[in-house]
């Protein structure tokens, strides 16, 4: 085999680990909400995409999710790599400027009391390291839009 084919094959791999999301079961570390508030921002080349309103970090939905179900289906090493959005501990999520959906919280099977919009729970990556960013956008997983 070929160096390129091997690189081709190693990335490969790594982008099928990353979207399978299971694994360990070691608790995630909830996103940073000290607001409770998600704006809605231009992010690169994604478009308009819900942002934490404490930190201006992109929010994900899962495609394993299944809408309006209470519950949320990345769990385990999942969560370490795609923390969810959690809820503060005092007020209700909310949106801001050009957010007008509903939110509200579900309690995860960790504990964690975790942000959805319209029925589907809200992450971030733990990849983007700044506002702005959108390196989370994988096979199953994308920006969530207002």
């Amino acid at each position: 085999m070929s160096t390129r084919t091997l690189s081709f094959a190693a990335v490969l791999l790594a982008a099928v680990a990353l979207a399978g999301c299971g694994g360990s079961s070691s608790s995630p570390t909830p996103a940073p909400a000290s607001g409770a508030t998600v704006n809605a921002t231009s992010v690169g080349t994604v478009g308009t995409v819900l942002v934490a309103g404490s930190n201006g970090h992109t929010l994900y939905e899962f495609a394993n999710d299944v809408n309006g179900s209470g519950t949320s289906a990345c769990t385990g090493g999942c969560a370490t790599t795609w923390p969810p959005l959690a809820a503060p501990a005092t007020g209700s999520p909310t949106g801001g400027s050009g957010v007008t959906g509903t939110f509200a919280t579900i309690t995860r099977s960790d504990g964690i009391v975790q942000v959805t919009y319209n029925g589907s729970p809200l992450y971030v990556y733990s990849g983007d390291s700044a506002a702005g960013q959108s390196n989370g956008n994988y096979p199953k997983w994308s920006p969530a839009k207002p």
